[in-house]
């Protein structure tokens, strides 16, 4: 992941700016935890999470606004409420269905269930998208990334409930139950039609966006991976490691994904830097990050 051409540290008074969006993050996040306790009560929903999640948007996108970032914070924290309840909550592949056939049925314009602080949650992050002049256009894009993490955190809660240990490539292609191109797909849905970010010609680059971030969910989902090996051990998720290739082997994936990002990246430049950057800061970031430490809390 290293890059050839060395970029220059940032200044301090960028990283204070840049610090400061992310704390009024942390406070958000505080608020809407807070809102819907029963998706964020629990004890790995500590105040590091919260604070690790608004600064990687943060760093990520230091040329937005607190106030553009603001859905990429909330549906990233909403996305970690449906794992907890999906990795650890549920107790079986048939409990998972009714989460999913509830989320589908709220974004698909169903009220909540009194009491369901998932789909309370979610019924708000869709009305707010709803309001944006690209919702035409990527409405029915977040739609599909929504059904894509959903459809991929079922298939994962089957495998282990059948104690099925899938194979390295079956596993990298379910990388949509990370939630990166559900989360990302709700950022652009809401920053688009901005006077910086006009709506018009978003069709035009749709298919090629969509690669580029699903390049770089594949990226990683493998970077968490080797950051949160022992985790997953403790906890009994799926990694990577659980799956035969050797921590080589995989950093050397890491790397030919990254690559690969890089080249999808790169016609984006000039017609969507914004994005462009976004993806790219993204991956970066998580390189740095999983190298010291994990968003959870302990359990």
């Amino acid at each position: 992941m290293t890059r050839t051409d060395a970029a220059p540290r940032p200044e301090a008074a960028e990283c204070g700016t840049i610090c400061a969006v992310a704390g009024r993050a942390q406070r958000d996040m505080r608020e809407w935890a807070e809102a819907y306790p029963g998706l964020f009560s629990a004890k790995p929903f500590d105040a590091a999470l919260y604070s690790t999640l608004s600064l990687a948007m943060a760093f990520s996108g230091p040329w937005f606004t607190a106030e553009q970032l603001r859905m990429a914070n909330k549906v990233c924290l909403w996305a970690f409420g449906l794992d907890w309840l999906v990795d650890y909550v549920a107790t079986s592949p048939e409990e998972v269905e009714g989460v999913v056939r509830r989320c589908l049925e709220v974004a698909d314009g169903a009220a909540p269930e009194d009491g369901d602080d998932l789909t309370l949650m979610l019924a708000g992050i869709r009305d707010e998208l709803a309001a944006s002049p690209a919702h035409p256009v990527l409405g029915p894009f977040w739609r599909a990334e929504l059904g894509r993490m959903l459809e991929a955190m079922l298939r994962e809660a089957r495998w282990k409930a059948d104690k099925v240990t899938p194979g390295f490539d079956d596993y990298l292609g379910n990388a949509d139950n990370l939630g990166f191109c559900f989360a990302f797909a709700a950022h652009w849905l809401y920053t688009a039609g901005a006077a910086e970010s006009p709506a018009e010609g978003l069709g035009e680059i749709l298919d090629e966006v969509a690669e580029a971030s699903r390049s770089v969910q594949r990226v990683i989902r493998l970077i968490n991976d080797l950051g949160t090996y022992e985790r997953d051990v403790v906890w009994g998720d799926l990694n990577a490691l659980l799956l035969g290739p050797e921590r080589a082997e995989v950093e050397r994936r890491v790397a030919e994904l990254a690559a690969r990002s890089r080249e999808l990246i790169a016609p984006l430049r000039d017609r969507a830097p914004e994005l462009a950057g976004y993806l790219e800061r993204q991956m970066d970031f998580c390189a740095g990050f999983y190298q010291v430490t994990d968003y959870w809390g302990a359990l």
